[in-house]
C-alpha cells in the first residue's frame, strides 16, 4: 500500500490501523534545536480525541502521543522523530457483522478489489483514526514556522452556516462550545441540529473553514507545487471531504474582472483579498482562507440495502460508536495538515 508519505523536505509517514495496538509516524526534515512545547502537542490530540462531548463518538481514548526518537532534553535533534499513540479502547466486535459485508459509501468494496484483503475493524487504515498522526505532525510544525497562526472552526453543520466574514468573528471562540463554532448564536442552532440527527440514527456533513495569517510573500512555485494547490491535496487527503476552495471559491466564477480584481496598496497588500492571500500559486502577504467541504459520516444506525463478498443483495445496519457529524473533529485536523504544507513551503524556502 503506498501513499503514506506527506511533504517534500518536511515529512510525515503515518501507519497504523483502527483496531490495531497503535497509530504512530515519523517526521523527517524537522530541524535541530526547536525546543518542543509537548502541553501544546497533546492540547491538539485532546481537541481531535473521541468521547469529548455528547455530539461526537463515545470511543473513550486518553490519545496520548509518546516519542520514540529524534528528541533530546526537550528540544528536536535533527534526527527523524518516531512516535505512537496507543489505541486502548478497541472494540472490535461492534464490525464483525460486516466481515463479508461492503458498507455503502465507505472504502470496503475498493480497498477489497485492489489489494485482495481488508480489515473490517472499524476500517483498518481507511479510519479516520488515522489522521491521529497527523494531529502530532502538525503540532510539531506549527511550532517550527514563525509567527504564523493557523486558525480553523466549523463554519456550517448542513444547511445552518455562519452568515458573518471571518474578519468579523473572534477566533478565541472557537473552543468555547463542542461545535467549534466561533459564533455562538450559530453554534448552539448547530448542536441541537447534530442532537436531532443522532436520535434519528442519522448523520450530517458541513464545512470547515480555515484562516492562516502573518504568511510571509514567496511561499509556494508557480507550475505544478503551487502553494493552493498543496493545501487542496492536503484537505482532500483528510477521510471524508468532497471538497475544498480558497479565496472567492466558485464564488469567483460568478463575478467579472473588474469586481473580482485586488488592486494593490502602495505597500504591496491588496485592498480586497479574494486571491486568498495566493496569486500564481505563491503567497502574496495577505491573509490565506479557504473552506473545505465534509460529507455525512457514512456509518448510519439505520438499515440499509448492500452487498456482501459474494455479490448477494443484503440488509445492514450500522453498529457501535461513530460520530453523527465529523466537522468539530475534524477542525484540528484541518489545521494540522495546513502547518505541514506551510512548514514545508517555509523551509524549502530558506
Amino acid at each position: 500500500m503506498a501513499g503514506n508519505i506527506f511533504g517534500q523536505l518536511f515529512r510525515l509517514s503515518t501507519f497504523g490501523e483502527s483496531h490495531g495496538p497503535a497509530i504512530g509516524g515519523v517526521i523527517d526534515g524537522c530541524p535541530p534545536g526547536i525546543e518542543l512545547n509537548f502541553n501544546a502537542i497533546q492540547n491538539e490530540l485532546n481537541r481531535r480525541r473521541p468521547g469529548q462531548s455528547a455530539i461526537v463518538t463515545q470511543r473513550k481514548e486518553p490519545d496520548e502521543v509518546q516519542f520514540l526518537s529524534g528528541i533530546f532534553e526537550g528540544k528536536t535533534t535533527g534526527a527523524p522523530i518516531g512516535f505512537i499513540v496507543p489505541n486502548t479502547n478497541q472494540k472490535s466486535d461492534d464490525y464483525s457483522h460486516i466481515k463479508d459485508v461492503y458498507r455503502p459509501s465507505h472504502a470496503d468494496y475498493t480497498y477489497d478489489k485492489k489489494y485482495g484483503t481488508r480489515d473490517y475493524r472499524g476500517g483498518g487504515r481507511s479510519s479516520a483514526r488515522e489522521t491521529i498522526s497527523r494531529v502530532v505532525g502538525g503540532a510539531i510544525a506549527k511550532q517550527v514556522i514563525p509567527n504564523i497562526t493557523i486558525n480553523a472552526f466549523t463554519s456550517s453543520v448542513g444547511d445552518i452556516f455562519i452568515d458573518k466574514p471571518y474578519q468579523a468573528l473572534d477566533f478565541s471562540l472557537i473552543e468555547s462550545n463542542a461545535v467549534r463554532c466561533p459564533d455562538a448564536a450559530t453554534a448552539a442552532r448547530m448542536e441541537d441540529y447534530i442532537k436531532q440527527i443522532r436520535k434519528e440514527g442519522d448523520t450530517v456533513g458541513g464545512t470547515v473553514t480555515c484562516v492562516i495569517q502573518n504568511v510571509p510573500v514567496g511561499l509556494g512555485e508557480p507550475v505544478f507545487d503551487k502553494l493552493h494547490a498543496e493545501l487542496g491535496k492536503a484537505m482532500l487527503s483528510i477521510n471524508a471531504v468532497k471538497g475544498f476552495e480558497y479565496g472567492s471559491g466558485f464564488c469567483g466564477a460568478k463575478m467579472k474582472g473588474s469586481e473580482h480584481n485586488d488592486l494593490f496598496n502602495t505597500d504591496g497588500t491588496t485592498k480586497s483579498n479574494l486571491s486568498g492571500g495566493i496569486q500564481g500559486g505563491i503567497s502574496n502577504g495577505m491573509d490565506i482562507y479557504f473552506r473545505v467541504a465534509f460529507k455525512p459520516v457514512a456509518t448510519i444506525m439505520q438499515t440499509q440495502t448492500t452487498i456482501d463478498s459474494n455479490g448477494n443483495e443484503v440488509e445492514m445496519q450500522g453498529r457501535g460508536r461513530h460520530d453523527p457529524c465529523v466537522v468539530p473533529r475534524a477542525v484540528p485536523i484541518v489545521e494540522a495538515m495546513a502547518a505541514l504544507v506551510l512548514t514545508d513551503y517555509y523551509l524549502l524556502a530558506k
